[in-house]
């Protein structure tokens, strides 16, 4: 009977004999084996510019160094077994074996790699650029940048000056006045017009030379922002308490604006223990000022953008002739008809209709000419805290009654009221205005004063300016 147990008989142990080659090859790897240590098991080096997946070299050592080991020795004598005086030739080359694992080098990714290899690729860590806090002075090129216009610019004129507003920043009007308000983009929501410092830059366009702020004048002055009663401090604007205003300077220049010699004044002001810069553009000629006060220095990029764009030819300056002589108050002969002195007017509420016409007899081309009538107080004149004379006042435009003020009570609104009314009046020309008048029992007879005036725009923020006038006495009677 044929043993069909291929293995010997000559084993050691219970179980069946193992080959000449099983043995061969499990000697040769616990003698290898032997060699590696728990020390020359050392970890992998952490992953320094990204992680890449190792291949598990570990894992695999003692298994691999057992077969290569087999595979270098000729001859092995195993217990005198026939097989072990078999020769077996070398091989072709010497395998190495080194007791410490090395791990496999990181190969960084190149330009060159394939569109397979992209997930793989190795970010880039670029330093970030600091921007600075909203309240700090830009330290480097970098940050005093941080907020330069980078969008496209929107054009804008308001009252024939052209500008440029920069990306982000937003304009609003001062109602019935000569401002401008160009907020900046970190400007509050509900910033507006009447709180335009220190958020935002303030055109200032006037039709002649102003005496309030901004003017010429106050580019002069070494008080500076200490002689203004507010503290435009970025996120606390508020009145300025006694002695809390302090300010250097000015530092004067003289820059160019709009192909004209301007000039600019700069103080350095501190509110208690908030500093702000205050700087002031003026184009003296043409009555046009740039203001921005505690504004942050971030925006100094934009609110210099907004000063370079300026385009001031096509503000005219109202009565002022080519060389910029102010107008005259006897340009404009004004005359009144229908309503002669001494005329009697009834208190019983009866209109009174007449016109007055506006000829341009000087040698100036007015853009623009505001019609102004009104009475002033008399012995009939109501008592009362401030006298003001009762009925009404109506001026006529196109086809329809307009209330107008019949008497200004020491005040100006009688100025601007016909600011709606204006008219350019050139050389030569003349305009014919109508209007009626109505008073009331409450008036007491007298002689009343009936003035007609013609004057430039009026918007209260600069003096009137008179072009003509003339004045009626009427009669009031019962």
């Amino acid at each position: 009977m044929t043993d069909k147990d291929p293995r010997g008989k000559s084993g050691d142990g219970d179980g069946p004999a193992e080959t000449a080659t099983e043995r061969l090859l499990r000697e040769a790897m616990t003698a290898r084996t032997s060699l590696i240590t728990a020390h020359d098991l050392r970890p992998a080096a952490p992953p320094k510019s990204r992680i890449r997946r190792l291949r598990p070299v570990y894992a695999v050592t003692v298994p691999l160094l057992g077969l290569a080991a087999a595979a270098a020795i000729g001859v092995v004598t195993l217990h005198g077994s026939p097989v072990a005086n078999h020769e077996v030739p070398p091989p072709a080359a010497t395998v190495s074996i080194s007791p410490s694992p090395t791990p496999e080098p990181a190969v960084t990714p190149t330009a060159s790699a394939t569109p397979t290899d992209t997930g793989s690729a190795t970010p880039t860590n670029e330093p970030e650029t600091d921007v600075p806090l909203a309240d700090s002075t830009p330290s480097s090129s970098a940050s005093a940048t941080a907020n330069v216009p980078t969008g496209p610019s929107t054009s804008y004129t308001f009252r024939g000056v052209k500008l440029k507003i920069p990306a982000g920043w937003r304009a609003v009007t001062v109602p019935n006045t000569s401002h401008l308000c160009i907020l900046s983009p970190d400007a509050p929501q509900d910033a507006d017009a009447q709180i335009c410092e220190p958020y935002g830059v303030d055109l200032a366009v006037y039709d002649a030379e102003p005496t309030l702020w901004p003017s010429v004048s106050f580019l002069d002055d070494n008080a500076g922002w200490s002689s203004q009663p507010y503290c435009p401090v970025w996120g606390n604007p508020h009145n300025a308490a006694a002695g809390e205003v302090a300010s250097v300077g000015p530092t004067k220049s003289t820059p160019t604006v709009s192909g004209r010699p301007a000039r600019k004044s700069q103080w350095q002001v501190t509110c208690g223990k908030s500093p702000f810069t205050a700087q002031m553009w003026a184009l003296p000629k043409d009555y046009v000022f740039v203001s921005a006060a505690g504004l942050k220095a971030d925006y100094q990029a934009g609110l210099q953008s907004i000063v370079n764009s300026l385009d001031v030819s096509g503000h005219k300056v109202a009565g002022a002739t080519p060389s910029g002589t102010p107008a005259s108050d006897s340009d404009i002969a004004v005359t009144v008809n229908g309503l002669g002195a001494g005329q009697p007017v009834s208190t019983n509420g009866t209109p009174v209709t007449f016109t007055v016409t506006y000829r341009n007899t000087g040698r100036t081309d007015y853009p623009a000419v505001q019609p102004s009538v009104f009475t002033e107080d008399y012995p009939g004149t109501p008592d009362g805290l401030i006298p003001m004379n009762a009925g009404k006042l109506e001026r006529q435009d196109n086809g329809s009654w307009v209330q107008a003020i019949l008497s200004p009570g020491g005040g100006m609104d009688y100025a601007m009221s016909g600011k709606e009314a204006a008219f350019p009046l050139a050389q030569g020309a003349s305009r014919t205005v109508t209007y009626r008048m109505t008073l009331t029992p409450a008036d007491g007879p007298g002689s009343m004063p009936l003035r007609a005036k013609a004057t430039l725009p009026y918007d209260g923020t600069s003096p009137l300016t008179q072009l003509g006038g003339t004045t009626v006495q009427v009669t009031v009677v019962k």
